[in-house]
């Protein structure tokens, strides 16, 4: 499914600048990022810094409160904290007391997850390990006093077979050398030599990931931040050079044209397959990527949306990184864990459905829309995946070429069904009735057609 580490068609851009560059991006790394990708299919972004201690509004409270000075941000400031106060007065209060790496393993593993990304550093530029290019902005000097990388990255490799990706954030948005870097038009790259490009290599070799998401280019190009110098290094020379694989945010221009999975945007959703690996970045609170004290229960997403979400991402061929934001006292709030562990709960009967999976010539249904296809072709399976259970107890599968005495039709959990041709084409399945403890799920279930073409 990862056809290359980064898109080839613009041989003469910046991305392929070196020959070393081609050869690690585009013909060495393809089996493991192909299998990272096809096999994964759900990861979960956990976003945690000390942005999260006024847990207000959004995680790019920061900018909100003192560069866009929004009237709700400015307002809650003045309420409730003193006039001199500053945003790095809150570090002290990002305690993470509750923090227990070992529990998180434990929810992201029962939500069948196969991938955690931990951010590591988002625009505030506090970093959640102990940097030696952030001093006394990190949380093994201040908060916590913790390595939370290290304990995280521990606690996945010693009680799962979780993968360990990372999350980091390229830009800063107070940093004075960025702003004086975006002052020169980014002609002059103090701060990518001196802070950004320094981290990246400190994450690797410390923490060997097996994904590296990037975020935030500040509108910069990647020639300013040195990105393909960077990425030459990674694919050929680094500790993860036969496992890592990277996004496509490393620079203006970059996201949906080059990357060894392509994100888009955020909450990317096409509805539709595309040519190149894509994944689709959601967030459980639809209105940050941040804990919020003040969220009301209609900000986040059911079980049904989220599961719906996930059916849909991976029919068209995508991956589903799914964000929840921790407190500042290191828990996952319930609410989270729940949805969490409800996720785990479907995929334990469906997985079939959604890992190891290929995307099928028919994304969803033409007669039936909320039936969403996948397919095993090496098994000669296809999948049709209901997010409705129909109210006459059948449902009609336009798509698939089916043959008497040939095709088999089965409920996943629960058995053989009995289905019927019709004109001009497709089938109509008779789905079983069932009481709500007899049903194999909830929130939408599976029928798996063999001998259909």
């Amino acid at each position: 499914m990862f056809i290359r580490a980064f898109h080839s068609s613009d041989a003469s851009g910046s991305w392929h600048q070196s020959s070393k560059i081609r050869t690690g991006l585009e013909v060495h790394r393809l089996q493991a990022a192909s299998r990272v990708v096809r096999s994964g299919k759900v990861r979960h972004l956990h976003t945690l810094g000390g942005l999260f201690v006024p847990s207000f509004g959004s995680e790019w409270f920061w900018w909100y409160w003192q560069k866009q000075k929004l009237k709700p941000y400015v307002d809650f400031m003045q309420r409730n904290y003193p006039p001199d106060f500053k945003y790095q007065d809150f570090a002290p209060q990002f305690t993470a007391e509750f923090f227990d790496a070992e529990e998180w393993t434990d929810i992201f593993a029962s939500s069948g997850a196969k991938y955690i990304v931990l951010t590591t550093k988002h625009h505030e530029g506090f970093t959640l390990w102990g940097s030696k290019n952030s001093w006394n902005w990190n949380a093994v000097d201040v908060g916590p006093k913790r390595d939370l990388v290290d304990e995280v990255a521990s606690a996945l490799r010693g009680n799962s077979d979780l993968r360990l990706g990372l999350y980091h954030s390229l830009f800063e948005w107070f940093n004075p050398l960025f702003e004086l870097d975006a002052a020169n038009v980014f002609t002059t790259n103090y701060f990518p030599t001196s802070k950004t490009l320094p981290e990246l290599y400190e994450l690797v070799v410390k923490y060997k990931p097996e994904i590296l998401w990037s975020d935030g280019d500040g509108d910069a190009p990647d020639k300013y931040w040195n990105s393909t110098g960077f990425l030459a290094w990674l694919y050929n020379d680094s500790p993860v050079r036969d496992t890592v694989v990277t996004n496509d945010r490393w620079g203006y221009g970059s996201i949906c044209t080059h990357g060894g999975y392509y994100t888009c945007a955020d909450r990317y959703q096409p509805g539709h397959l595309l040519k190149h690996k894509w994944e689709n970045c959601m967030t459980i609170d639809t209105k940050s990527w941040g804990y919020r004290r003040n969220a009301a229960l209609s900000d986040y997403l059911t079980i049904e949306q989220i599961v719906a979400t996930l059916v849909e991402t991976v029919s068209c061929g995508g991956n589903l990184l799914m964000n929840v934001g921790p407190t500042h006292d290191g828990r996952i709030a319930p609410i989270f864990e729940e949805r969490l562990r409800q996720m785990g709960q479907w995929l334990k009967v469906n997985g079939e459905a959604i890992y190891n999976t290929t995307a099928w010539r028919a994304q969803n249904d033409s007669v039936t829309p909320n039936v969403w296809y996948t397919c095993r072709p090496q098994e000669k399976r296809i999948f049709a995946i209901l997010l409705e259970w129909p109210m006459d107890g059948s449902v009609i599968l336009n798509e698939p070429d089916v043959t008497e005495g040939q095709t088999q039709v089965e409920l996943v959990g629960h058995g053989s069904v009995h289905w019927e041709p019709v004109k001009p084409s497709g089938l109509r399945v008779f789905l079983p009735q069932l009481s709500f403890r007899q049903m194999p799920c909830q929130w939408a279930w599976t029928l798996r057609l063999t001998g259909a073409t």
